[in-house]
Formats: C-alpha cells, structure tokens, sequence
C-alpha cells in the first residue's frame, strides 16, 4: 500500500506543451466547467472512499456519510476477506476522513460511504483492497476514490480485472499514482483515472498531463485536511489530489448522469487549466 511521500510527486511533468496538443475547434471545444458542472452539488450520485475509514460525524462532512463496510482479512471466507457492515463509520487513522471531506467541499451533496481496508498504521492486504472495490461495485457506487496502491506484481491482474468491471458498470475509478516512483496498481491502468499532486491551492485547478501514464495533477500539497476526533491537519500527497478529481467527477455525473467513465475523462481533459482555449 502506498505511504505518504517523502516528496512532492511529479508536479514537474504538467508542462505548457500540453496545450500544443489540445484541439481549439470541433465539438470539445465547446466543453467547459460552466457545462460540465456549473450549478451541480453532487447530489444522487454515490461516492466511495477506499480507506482507512471515515469519521462519519466530522463536521467536515456536513452529515453526508451514508454508511460503509469494514473489510478484514479471513483465510477461511471466499476471495479471503470477512465484510462487516459499518452504519456509522469511524476512521482509525485519519486518512480516509481527509479525502472524504476534500471530496465533500467540492460535491458538498455527494453521499459518502466509507470502505476501512487499512489498519491503524496505513497499511493493508491487497486482497482487503480488492475485496473493497468489489463490494463497492456490487452496491452500485459510481464514483470510487482509491488513495492508496499495492505495487506487489502477483496481484496485476486481479486489480486489472476488477477495474475493467468497475469500467463496464459505469463506476469512475480514481486513483492516486504511489508517492514514490515505482509501479503501483490500480493507476497504471487506463480504465482509471490517475492523479498526482501539483503545489496550487484552487480546489477546481487542475492540470492535464500529455505524457500519461499519470492523466492529471490536482492541489495535494500542503493541503489543509479534516482528521480524526473531529479535528484537522495540513498534509501533503497524491493521496489528496485524487479526491479533488473523484468531488469534480461527483460534479460531472449529477449534472451528466448518463455520461460513461470514458466521456467523463475526455470531459476531464477538456476542462483541465492548461487546456481550456484562452
């Protein structure tokens, strides 16, 4: 699972040539952030925080958190995890708690749910992970944020599995890249959407990066964060500018509902600050 960095990550790679590749005429041009999420609060639309939990009632959260699971690891269950049913939530770190309340000061009418597969120390078994974004796709979530990783090869292809189901079932999967530079699934993969930190501070500001495999750079900077017991720190981590993407996604589908993760990407990339023409 991935730690928090011992480096800002990658901000560097969101240069101005990605604007010589952007198309100034045909129908994207004319996608903007008044279209794609002007007047939206995110509300109807489902998002899930894969995590180490989530403090249900912090005031950051404005009482949006719908309920969640817990997934523990078991050798005796199917795909070796034991899913418990969570009504009110609690975070057993703080982590989870953070990207929930980024992604509910943007999409302030988002339901949340909390999915706790990490422990009291930030780390977690992959197939914790997977049995997470499992649960969350057979209980119809449509936006999924995934601040955290596995880099352990052997587990490639159960999470390219996962994501592609999470593509054909219409859930938007976003995935912050590792804070170090080594592999890590599932943001490699191109069915997600991937995000680094960039050092602004806008919310809405974010990059678009024309060398993939990292799509987008969001504020995850010292970024000021809820935490548990209801208080509040300042942090730094690609863990945070995901969220960011995952309350503008949330956004983008109350307004589009019928717009698939694919269209919403391409949205995305059309409303990114250094591709929006002028």
């Amino acid at each position: 699972m991935s730690s928090e960095p011992l480096r800002p990550a990658w901000s560097q790679s969101f240069s101005p040539e990605a604007l010589q590749i952007v198309m100034t005429s045909g129908p994207i041009a004319h996608i903007n952030p008044e279209w794609a999420w002007g007047g939206s609060t995110g509300a109807g639309v489902r998002v899930a925080i894969i995590d180490s939990g989530v403090e249900a009632d912090h005031p950051a959260l404005g009482g949006m958190v719908r309920g969640g699971v817990i997934v523990n690891y078991d050798e005796q269950e199917p795909n070796k995890v034991r899913i418990e049913p969570e009504e009110q939530p609690v975070d057993i770190f703080g982590h989870g708690t953070a990207c929930a309340g980024i992604i509910h000061s943007l999409a302030p009418e988002a339901e949340l749910y909390s999915i706790r597969v990490l422990g009291r120390d930030l780390k977690g078994r992959a197939v914790q992970f997977a049995g997470g974004l499992r649960w969350a796709l057979e209980n119809q979530i449509q936006v999924i944020n995934l601040s955290l990783s596995t880099n352990r090869e052997e587990y490639y292809a159960l999470f390219h599995q996962l994501t592609d189901d999470a593509y054909f079932k219409n859930a938007t999967l976003v995935s912050a890249v590792n804070n170090y530079p080594v592999p890590s699934y599932p943001s490699l993969y191109s069915s997600v959407i991937s995000v680094a930190a960039h050092e602004g501070k806008d919310p809405f500001t974010f990059f678009y990066n024309p060398s993939p495999p990292v799509e987008f750079g969001a504020p995850g900077i010292d970024v000021k964060v809820a935490w548990i017991d209801k208080g509040y720190t300042t942090s730094t981590g690609n863990s945070f500018a995901a969220p960011h993407i995952s309350g503008i996604v949330a956004l983008i589908r109350a307004k589009h509902p019928t717009l698939t993760p694919f269209q919403i990407k391409t949205v995305l990339f059309a409303c990114a600050s250094n591709t929006q023409a002028g």
